[in-house]
């Protein structure tokens, strides 16, 4: 590598390059008599609530490495988005900041469209905490209805354990229960939604003790992907290949898709499709703007 390369110092380029692209104007500053664009040095530490000596250091790299308090207050000095802010942190400290979890608002109709797209795949979005906030025609024939639940009844954990007909379709229900669970509990941690579900969870295990001893081994894994094979009331058992997606840019969300096994699979979600069809309208989440 080129030794030039090696020994720059990306934090304070990084820093430096944010710091120019601000208008002095936007903070109520005077814009007038400025030798370079952007907000000065000082006027930086100042909103950061730092030294303007150890943040001039920080911008030539001879100021040490920097605590997540210190990078969290210039992030939000310099108004940084999340993705900047992440990418602050990666700079200044090796790693991502510390995740806070916010609720997500729901979908855009763009990625409503995506899941449209995947014709006879079941497939549908959720959230870390795993509520239910999108899915197409094919998850609403073969999995569950979710149109016709209240909303906070659209939680995969809560179906599974408080719902018998959601049971009665797993073909190894104690399985899948415990699989779960241990992907949830991940799931939750890497969102930082721990006291966020407290009550969810502490809900759910006055509900069922089966959540509640599953709970209590704090077993955990990823969703990754795998088979299901899954047992509905009028097709039959249904085989199906399932994958998981992030939602880039979305953090908040998280896409399943669930493709049928074999050409018989196929057809038995097909056949479910039109059958709820001739019912009644297929059912539609209310998308985010």
């Amino acid at each position: 590598m080129d030794a030039r390369i090696a020994n720059e110092n990306l934090l304070g380029t990084y820093l430096k390059d944010r710091r120019t692209r601000l208008d002095p104007a936007a903070f109520g500053l005077s814009g007038t008599r400025r030798r370079t664009p952007g907000l000065r040095r000082e006027e930086v530490a100042q909103r950061a609530n730092i030294s303007p000596t150890w943040y001039t250091w920080l911008e030539q790299g001879r100021g040490g490495a920097a605590s997540a308090d210190v990078l969290d207050r210039i992030a939000r000095a310099l108004m940084l988005t999340d993705v900047e802010r992440e990418h602050l942190f990666l700079l200044g400290l090796g790693r991502p900041p510390e995740v806070h979890y916010k609720a997500a608002e729901g979908v855009t109709p763009r990625l409503q469209r995506v899941l449209d797209a995947l014709e006879s795949s079941p497939a549908f979005i959720k959230t870390p905490i795993w509520d239910v906030v999108a899915w197409n025609r094919a998850a609403a024939a073969v999995l569950t209805d979710y149109a016709t639940l209240e909303i906070e009844k659209r939680n995969i954990l809560r179906l599974l354990f408080c719902e018998p007909y959601i049971r009665a379709r797993q073909t190894d229900w104690d399985n899948v229960a415990r699989f779960v669970v241990a992907a949830f509990r991940t799931d939750v941690a890497r969102a930082g939604a721990a006291d966020y579900v407290k009550s969810f969870v502490e809900e759910l295990c006055r509900e069922s003790p089966e959540f509640a001893a599953i709970w209590s081994t704090n077993n955990v894994r990823t969703y990754g992907e795998g088979t299901k094979h899954m047992r509905h009331p009028v097709a039959g058992v249904i085989e199906m290949e399932y994958s998981t997606f992030a939602v880039d840019g979305r953090p908040d969300l998280g896409m399943v898709v669930y493709n049928p096994a074999t050409p018989a699979d196929v057809d038995k979600v097909r056949a479910l499709m039109e059958s709820q069809s001739r019912q009644r309208p297929p059912p539609r989440v209310e998308a985010a703007p």
